[in-house]
């Protein structure tokens, strides 16, 4: 079977559960922006961000480890899988008791006193991920995309229910808005004004539910501890912590600093949490690109790897590239042509809307996050991953001198700015030191052409102002099927030439 179209449908089967997991939290976008004012939001947005460094912690590169030493004919795939579920279970057990005991001191400096529920609540959901992470990446090797995707699609299913059970069914009751009769019911664990612990406790309640769901590959572990079987992994998963702390700080980091450094009334009649919180929702909206870099990177990761060793490999991979850059920029046009109708479907209070504009910057950052990935298979196929270390550091100092330079004169459109700088210097700097250690013939002109001619399109069509819906719609559904059209006319020689390889 022809690569591509293998690896085109795993991304579309890893696809449905990536995109799903990612629609949670943007389907809920409409939900938290009716019921929670943005400061409410602000807090979510802030933990979240937290929690997003302390997952890097929890796994510690163990999840790349594992499918680097899963084929080592050393040991084996049954005891590395082993050895990497117990190491993740003991080391995931003693951090989150160790964030427990520390909870008042936590919350404290957080500013949410008396709130230690959140600490004990976070630390179980930290624990849960890291430790379901690695049945996840048996499925994943094992090429059960079936399996994988069905258990994403159960977890998320839940944590969507209990997220409308609690925000919006009990809510309802509550104010007589809705079966009445069950009010006094409602009144005996709901309260109104928790709406944001009730988002937290949902996504603990859901992600529990792993434990079931993943009890074969979980439970047909077998304890083991084998300093030989571990001692290469955590060498080759060292360097990946750090690469992964600096990239969370390259995503996430704003999301912590911009409360501290946004100047107070930088948004006459916001607070800075409100702020906050008109950002972590718009920055959600970027979600569309997102989508698809998550659902590629689950598929490709392991594809990569398994075509390492074939003579055509470097050719797959240049095709693999080329077509993740058209899809990439049909997206980045579709969804920024389309702000005026997706914008006010999914922020649902007048105010989150005042961010929009950073939408399209996001967008294009991500994609360039995308290409990263994609460039990024060298150092993890020549086992050099320090230079992702090296390269990852230098996006996040690229990240905190930029946020500290502007938030305090562009707010949160400094924090987005930021984030398409960071990216895209990152994916310079591995496609020279890739171009130099491990060649990979990619089309850069045309890569260039379709990045540039999307972001133009999109520029010059933003600037023609149409205050009919019905004619603004049509018109940039005109700019994107010129752009298609482009694609084609340019690609036409080269999809011949797929359809004779695959015949």
């Amino acid at each position: 079977m022809n690569p591509l179209k293998k690896l085109a449908g795993e991304t579309a089967i890893y696809g449905i559960s990536s995109i799903l997991a990612r629609m949670l939290n943007f389907l809920l976008v409409p939900i938290y922006t009716g019921y929670l004012v943005p400061a409410e939001y602000g807090i979510v947005t802030e933990l979240y961000a937290y929690v997003a460094f302390l997952n890097v912690v929890y796994t510690y590169g163990m999840e790349t480890a594992y499918f680097r030493y899963a084929s080592s004919k050393d040991h084996g795939e049954g005891w590395v899988y082993n050895n990497t579920l117990t190491l993740i279970t003991l080391s995931s057990i003693a951090l989150s008791v160790t964030i427990s005991l520390l909870a008042t001191p936590i919350v404290d400096y957080l500013g949410y006193p008396g709130r230690e529920h959140y600490v004990y609540w976070f630390s179980a959901i930290l624990a849960i991920d890291a430790i379901v992470a690695i049945p996840f990446a048996k499925l994943r090797r094992e090429k059960k995309p079936v399996q994988f995707a069905t258990a994403k699609i159960i977890n998320i299913s839940l944590t969507i229910f209990l997220n409308l059970f609690f925000i919006v069914f009990c809510r309802e009751v509550a104010e007589g808005n809705f079966l009445p009769g069950l009010q006094s019911f409602v009144a005996t664990f709901y309260d109104p004004a928790r709406d944001v612990d009730y988002i937290f406790l949902s996504n603990l309640l859901g992600n529990a539910s792993l434990f079931i769901l993943l009890w074969r590959p979980i439970s047909s572990a077998k304890f083991a501890l084998q300093i030989k079987v571990l001692r290469p992994m955590l060498i080759y998963a060292y360097p990946l912590i750090f690469m992964g702390l600096a990239g969370v700080t390259n995503e996430m980091f704003s999301r912590i600093t911009l409360k501290e450094w946004l100047p107070e009334g930088f948004y006459p009649g916001r607070s800075n949490l409100a702020a906050l919180g008109i950002f972590g929702a718009c920055y959600k909206l970027s979600i569309f690109m997102l989508l698809v870099v998550q659902a590629f990177r689950y598929a490709a990761e392991p594809f990569f790897f398994s075509q390492a060793a074939d003579k055509d490999s470097p050719k797959v991979f240049s095709d693999v590239m080329h077509y993740f850059i058209i899809a990439c920029c049909l997206i980045f046009l579709g969804v920024s042509l389309n702000l005026d109708i997706l914008g006010p479907l999914f922020l649902r209070k007048a105010e989150y809307l005042e961010g929009i504009a950073i939408v399209p910057i996001l967008l294009l950052a991500n994609m360039f996050l995308g290409i990263y990935y994609n460039l990024s298979i060298w150092f993890k196929l020549s086992d050099k991953t320090y230079y992702g270390t090296w390269i990852t550091v230098a996006g996040a100092v690229i990240t905190l001198a930029f946020n500290y330079l502007l938030i305090p004169i562009l707010g949160y459109t400094g924090s987005a700015i930021t984030t398409l700088i960071c990216y895209f210097s990152m994916t310079l700097a591995c496609y020279y030191y890739g171009n130099k250690y491990y060649f990979i013939p990619y089309r850069i002109p045309q890569g260039l052409l379709y990045i540039a001619g999307s972001s133009m399109l999109y520029y010059l069509a933003s600037q023609i102002d149409i205050s009919n819906q019905f004619l603004a719609t049509s018109f940039h559904m005109v700019v994107i099927l010129a752009f298609i059209c482009f694609v084609f006319i340019t690609e036409k020689d080269n999809f011949r030439e797929k359809e004779v390889e695959g015949s």
